[in-house]
């Protein structure tokens, strides 16, 4: 006989905390040289990671031990990090895990200034390194086939160009570019908003130009003597032409030229820092960057000069094709402006909630169609304690851990200059990569002034297309429909709204679900409507201010649409119907309560037998076997046992039923209590044969 291991009976309790940072650490995408020693103690400890060289440590983490242990670990090579909580075996209340957030925030603040010190020690790195290097060689193989000459860049022993990377006046890191044109940051150092200048600065004279890339900005100088501001990639654009503008003033002609990209990255960001600063946008015709047209032939000083970018020629314009970018397939657009409205209470948040998290989180499909991923920000003016809910339920639900998404503490004026600049400026802060998608919920606690004229709207939605270009993102309002009943169809306010709309969205209800219907799509044709059906979800550990357990609910397509999905019924399955009917008015069962509660087969068999008309018993028999098996299976006739009941779609018929069925035995009984009688369906109020039964 098998015997149990040795403590086999015993809990099996969680790692220690220590443990579970260290393999939380090593698990993760940070790659440490070694096993990373842990210490709980509040402080930030420094490790190395794959790629530091000599003392580097890009590795970090900051670990409290007291109370629920909690933390923080990261890796500025790559610039990844992650918040951390113990298991501690059981659920955490309310209370611990606001204190653990508390704890997560105090993580940050040292995060923050450890990584001010270590920008320091990586400018001093790259410093030193430019003590030692020469002048790049006009002959390195990467300059020869962009083309382009050297400008005060420099070369490493293993070959590679090295350019400064000036931040503030100041070095801050380094680009490194080899021979096959791969290029590298130098690890751990600071690049936004830094910038390299081919030419003096301030420049002495003319319009000053801002690029992506070396080659391209060496391309520009070399063209036009002009100055060149190398912007490091498309995304520096814009902090890198608002710090020139800054300094520079406003009177200084500064022109950005962007790539020419196939995912319109280059453009979105050129013209975003155009936008900013009030400039002037060159785009090279064909896909590339500048360089490739002067390498490929092209006048590069005439399109500089010369060539309007602003009015293209409409040939030009539908030569290619421009496949609309989805962010939902069919019902969100990559980049446009969309509105979600409804009623109060039909659950517009719910379902907005549902697509920006499944983005968030990269779920790929709703309702079976195709979701592209990619960073949130939900500007939520109300209901905060509520949202907490809705989001940690869909957490729960979808066994969803980390969320790319940030929430608003508050609402702001959006459409002024003051609140516009202040949510750019905070969702610039999150340096985050990717945002897709911005959320304005609702949209009358982000506007100030008259949603009703169309001054006001054009403000609004001037905000909204400024986000959108400066993030190349989605914006989606979440709105209410109009007050009266024969508004209840549109969104409220000015008929402006629905103009610049690429997208809105009618939320409603539909019995016990959610509909949603397609008002105006502008680049397609609407697509069918979608219904929702609510699941509820319990949080463990969340209580409401009298200690009631908090719940929320999630949205799941409805598999049958949301609609009673009605098949045809044939002459004979109608037949059977009406056959059952007359059984049930003649021979039908009551419950202890006095309701209907089915028909005998035999009874419904010889009701049958007497509608449908053919001499031959064995055919009326062959029928009425195949009709009930029909109605059965197309669940009109629920069957229990020998006892048939009509399918809850005739609750209406029911009542029909109870009350004819009162009626006969009201004068059958001559008006004797109901209680006298057997109704647990042991009696019929007629005989099968057609006589009274009698009480035995």
């Amino acid at each position: 006989m098998a015997t149990l291991p040795t403590g086999w009976d015993r809990e099996i309790k969680p790692d220690t905390p220590e443990t579970q940072l260290q393999n939380a650490i090593a698990n993760s995408a940070i790659a440490p040289k070694r096993p990373v020693r842990v210490t709980l103690d509040g402080k930030i400890h420094r490790f190395a990671v794959v790629g530091d060289k000599n003392t580097e440590k890009a590795g970090w983490y900051i670990g409290f031990g007291d109370n629920i242990p909690a933390g923080m670990f990261g890796s500025w090579r790559g610039s990844v990090e992650s918040k951390w909580l113990a298991d501690v075996g059981r659920e955490l209340t309310a209370e611990e895990i606001a204190a653990c957030e508390r704890r997560m925030a105090e993580a940050a603040a040292i995060r923050d200034e450890e990584r001010r010190k270590y920008r320091e020690q990586i400018a001093n790195a790259v410093m030193n390194i430019l003590q030692t290097v020469t002048p790049a060689e006009p002959g390195h193989s990467y300059l020869q086939r962009k083309q382009v000459g050297v400008y005060g860049i420099y070369q490493t022993g293993d070959g590679r160009l090295m350019i400064p990377i000036i931040l503030d006046g100041r070095i801050a890191s380094a680009q490194y570019i080899a021979a096959d044109g791969q290029k590298q940051f130098h690890g751990g150092g600071e690049v936004k908003g830094g910038y390299f200048a081919l030419g003096p600065l301030p420049p002495q004279e003319g319009p000053i130009y801002v690029a992506e890339g070396y080659a391209t900005a060496a391309s520009i100088y070399e063209a036009t003597g002009a100055t060149a501001v190398m912007a490091l990639n498309a995304g520096n654009l814009p902090p890198v032409a608002k710090w020139l503008r800054e300094k520079l003033g406003p009177v200084q002609e500064i022109v950005i030229v962007g790539d020419n990209d196939e995912s319109s990255t280059g453009q979105a960001a050129a013209n975003e820092a155009a936008t900013l600063i009030g400039a002037r946008v060159i785009i090279p015709p064909e896909i590339g960057d500048v360089n490739d047209y002067v390498t490929a032939g092209g006048d590069l000083k005439a399109l500089l000069t010369g060539k309007s970018t602003w009015l293209t020629a409409a040939d030009d314009f539908c030569a290619k094709p421009a496949p609309i970018r989805w962010l939902i397939k069919k019902w969100i657009q990559a980049g446009g402006l969309a509105m979600v409205y409804g009623d109060s209470g039909t659950g517009k948040t719910f379902v907005v909630l549902d697509w920006v998290l499944r983005m968030a989180a990269g779920i790929d499909t709703w309702a079976g169609l195709r979701v592209r991923p990619g960073g949130v920000v939900y500007l939520a003016g109300e209901g905060h304690y509520g949202l907490k809910a809705r989001l940690a339920g869909w957490k729960k639900y979808h066994n969803v851990e980390h969320l790319n998404a940030w929430i608003s503490s508050g609402a702001c004026d959006l459409n002024t200059s003051e609140g516009l600049a202040k949510t750019i400026s905070e969702i610039r802060a999150l340096e985050a990569q990717d945002i897709a998608v911005i959320v304005v919920d609702t949209l009358h606690r982000f506007l100030i002034g008259d949603e009703n004229k169309a001054t006001d709207t054009k403000t609004m939605l001037d905000a909204c297309s400024k986000l959108s270009q400066t993030f190349d993102c989605t914006v989606i309002l979440v709105h209410h429909t109009g007050v009266n009943q024969e508004a209840k169809g549109r969104a409220r306010g000015s008929s402006a709204w629905r103009g610049a709309l690429d997208n809105q969205i009618l939320v409603s209800t539909s019995g016990d679900n959610i509909k949603l219907e397609q008002v105006k799509q502008k680049d397609c044709e609407l697509a069918d409507p979608i219904y929702l059906e609510r699941i509820p979800v319990h949080l463990p550990g969340w209580f409401d201010e009298d200690g009631a357990a908090v719940s929320t609910i999630v949205l799941e397509p409805d598999e049958h649409g949301g609609e009673k999905v009605i098949t045809a019924l044939s002459k004979t399955q109608h037949l059977g119907l009406q056959a059952y009917r007359e059984a049930a008015e003649t021979y039908g069962l009551l419950d202890e309560y006095g309701n209907f509660a089915g028909v005998r087969e035999n009874d419904w068999r010889n009701a049958f037998y007497s509608k449908y008309e053919s001499a031959k018993q064995d055919t009326k028999k062959r029928v009425f076997q195949r009709i009930r098996k029909e109605l059965i299976e197309k669940k009109e006739i629920i069957c229990d046992g020998d006892t048939y009941m009509l399918s809850s779609d005739y609750e209406l018929e029911f009542g029909y039923f109870v009350k004819k069925l009162k009626i006969k035995i009201s004068k059958s009984e001559q008006n004797r209590d109901l209680e006298d009688f057997d109704l647990k369906g042991e009696k019929h109020i007629n005989g099968t044969d057609g006589t009274k039964n009698e009480e035995k």
